[in-house]
């Protein structure tokens, strides 16, 4: 075994990083700026059997490196690496201890919660005690594979311009699980969401994106297993260049057909964004298990606390966080996102708790390693990124904080809107998140896309449920109703939970649709929750990350209202797609242009004049006119439809408000084309000086007949 050994083994090279297969054999290189030695364990294909184990020969600029011939895709493989286990100077080293490879692009097994897999003696509590078990047993191994794909002649993406994007969120699993269309083997798979009469819905609903929950390898925590729960959302994760095999109808072949269902959302026009989980891993604090980085360098890869080594920083709330100002960390995240970007052809990325990701010793910094490293590298600079700006650390909320070129998720969209249409909230208060929060994001050439706009997200309640229930109903989640947030500025609209009262009812679809015209007509970038569109319930659930179940799972039996809400989502999306105006490249501020003559947004009271700044503060004012005149764009940038007039009326009131209609440029005619009261109403025209009474709590759009639209 030794001569054949000596005769496969080279020193191989320190890049790329991972196992990298040449057709002859496989280069293996692996990063630990304090480990003393690094082992490859190879496994037979079921990754049952420690077949063969071999020490890297080389060791340059702190990367451990060898080739060896004669293997190839499908070799099972993990990695054993020694070093001091010294829990005070922040080492962990173990070599009993099988690891996974941080650039495995497939991952194979299932994690076996046992004592084995902790690099201390578990059933002590004591993690300075060393533990001689081996975990190879119970532990997922890492899988070499063919990168090899035939993309049909596919560009790297089908990038859609940031003014005409509609994200729609959604889950793998979750989406297709119950699809009545999809075959039974391939629902909840890449292979289910890829499939035609899928896409073909999506694509038909007017979104351009598709945001999916995570999908990178994750880990079950053991307290949810315990339950008979699973971590349903996947923000666990412990491989970030390997898509999780649970989610691939054929396990084996999960990368490959994860990249089919990328290639079919392509055909259908529709991008693919990820949802990324770079601040935190499934390894835990010092108690938690030794599965990856822990025991390949925990004091680089990890924040730990600068005089008690031992502990680490946890700004996640999940007891680790990821030491993105170590260079070498701040590369694997920056290659992460290069592989998926270029290698798999995906279009963006979500950045969950992205405030850590900028976060350096001294605090959120702009300038950060992180985001300069994204700023500068052409690639990532071509795909959307976006934050989810916010992290339980200090200083952790950081809305607008994130430099020209990012998008982030609005939560004051999200709660102003709420609070507005629940009667909480005053007409001043919504008007900036209207127009793309201005306030926040109209500095250093930021443009209007930097505001995602959402009224809802995987966490919290579904849009039905927002108007449905005033409490969280967790109870399935196990925690006592202990979890999950409490501040949800839901309205019940006068019952709590389902009920048989058609006025309650007729309330609560009315308020559905004015939600959905106040996101989709805004200013910025909206984010509509899969199944929002037909109003999916989650039974009260606001917190359902742990409910791999009909809780979560969209139910494709849709009632006719829901068919109704399908339609009625399909109209605003087609009315954004076709009027530019509502999707303005420029901060809409409500100056006068003396150039053009005319205010790019004016507000008009319920008698058609022009607001007065005393009535703003007026409490009992919940109705007012959103007047957006096109030509206020100079021209020589204007898009078809674009020099449109469109007036948005909002009437939070409790009673029907009687609004006059203001003067309009280019005539003297309005024509209604949404009516959230009426939501299968045709245009109907009125003219200038006509009072329309506007039902309580509800939206009206006026257009005019003449003006220039986009084909849909």
């Amino acid at each position: 075994m030794a001569e054949s050994l000596n005769l496969r083994l080279r020193e191989g090279l320190p890049h790329p990083r991972g196992a990298t297969w040449d057709g002859e054999g496989v280069n293996f290189a692996l990063f630990s700026a304090h480990a003393t030695k690094v082992e490859v364990c190879l496994f037979t294909a079921d990754g049952s059997e420690e077949i063969e184990r071999i020490e890297l020969p080389e060791y340059t600029d702190q990367i451990f490196h060898g080739w060896i011939g004669g293997i190839g895709p499908g070799q099972v493989y993990g990695y054993r690496v020694h070093g001091p286990y010294a829990p005070e100077e922040g080492h962990r080293f173990n070599p009993n201890k099988l690891l996974l490879d941080p650039y495995a692009r497939a991952h194979t097994g299932d994690l076996t919660w046992n004592p084995a897999i902790f690099g201390y003696q578990m059933e002590s509590g004591d993690d300075t005690t060393f533990d001689e078990r081996d975990s190879a047993p119970f532990m997922p191994k890492c899988v070499v594979v063919d990168p090899g794909f035939d993309w049909k002649g596919e560009p790297n993406r089908h990038p859609v311009a940031w003014d005409h994007t509609i994200l729609y969120e959604t889950h793998v699993k979750g989406f297709t699980k119950l699809h009545p269309d999809v075959p039974e083997k391939q629902r909840g798979t890449y292979a289910g969401l890829g499939h035609k009469s899928v896409t073909d819905y999506i694509r038909s609903l007017g979104v351009t994106s598709v945001e999916l929950l995570p999908i990178h390898s994750f880990i079950n925590d053991s307290q949810l297993l315990e339950k008979g729960l699973t971590n349903y959302w996947g923000y666990n994760t412990i491989g970030f260049f390997a898509p999780d095999p649970r989610y691939a109808s054929e396990r084996e072949q999960s990368l490959r057909e994860f990249k089919e269902m990328v290639a079919s959302l392509h055909d259908a026009g529709l991008e693919v964004i990820l949802d990324v989980v770079y601040n935190h891993t499934a390894e835990g604090n010092e108690l938690g298990p030794t599965l990856s980085f822990k025991g390949i360098d925990n004091a680089s890869y990890y924040r730990l606390l600068p005089d008690q080594k031992r502990y680490y920083i946890n700004d996640t709330g999940t007891g680790n966080t990821v030491n993105l100002s170590h260079p070498r960390v701040i590369q694997l995240v920056t290659d992460s996102l290069r592989y998926w970007a270029g290698e798999t052809h995906v279009d963006g990325f979500r950045f969950d708790l992205g405030t850590i990701l900028a976060r350096e010793p001294h605090g959120f910094d702009e300038q950060s390693g992180f985001l300069k490293a994204c700023g500068q590298d052409p690639l990532l600079q071509s795909v959307k990124l976006i934050a989810e700006p916010w992290d339980c650390g200090p200083g952790g909320y950081q809305v607008g904080g994130f430099p020209p070129g990012w998008a982030e998720w609005n939560d004051k969209f999200r709660d102003i809107s709420r609070d507005f249409w629940k009667g909480e909230a005053s007409a001043a208060a919504i008007v900036p998140r209207l127009c793309a929060s201005g306030d926040i994001y109209d500095r250093d050439g930021r443009r209007p896309f930097a505001s995602v706009n959402f009224i809802t997200a995987h966490d919290g309640f579904t849009l039905n449920d927002i108007v449905t229930y005033n409490e969280k109903h967790n109870e399935a989640n196990g925690e006592d109703g202990r979890d999950g947030s409490s501040d949800n500025r839901s309205w019940n609209c006068g019952a709590e939970g389902p009920t048989d009262d058609a006025e309650i009812n007729a309330l609560r679809e009315r308020q559905i649709r004015n939600m959905l015209t106040t996101l989709l007509l805004s200013q910025g970038t909206p984010m509509l929750l899969a199944g929002d569109e037909f109003g999916r319930t989650q039974q009260g659930n606001n917190n359902a990350y742990c409910q791999d179940s009909e809780i979560s799972w969209l139910n494709w039996q849709i009632e006719e209202k829901g068919q109704s809400l399908i339609a009625f989502v399909r109209k605003l999306t087609t009315l954004r797609h076709n009027y530019a105006i509502l999707r303005r490249n420029r901060f809409l501020r409500g100056v006068f242009n003396e150039e053009l003559g005319v205010k790019d947004v004016t507000w008009i009271n319920a008698s058609g004049a022009e607001m007065e700044d005393g009535q703003w503060g007026d409490e009992g004012m919940r109705c007012f006119g959103m007047l957006i005149d096109g030509r206020a764009q100079p021209s020589g940038i204007r898009k078809r439809g674009g020099d449109a007039t469109i007036l948005l009326v909002f009437n939070a009131a409790a009673d029907g408000v009687n609004f006059t209609l203001p003067e309009c440029a280019g005539g003297d005619e309005w024509t209604l084309i949404v009516d959230t009261n009426r939501p299968d109403i045709e245009d109907v025209v009125s003219k200038t000086g006509d009072v329309y009474t506007v039902t309580g709590r509800s939206v009206l759009a006026f257009g005019h007949p003449n003006s220039e639209v986009d084909a849909a």
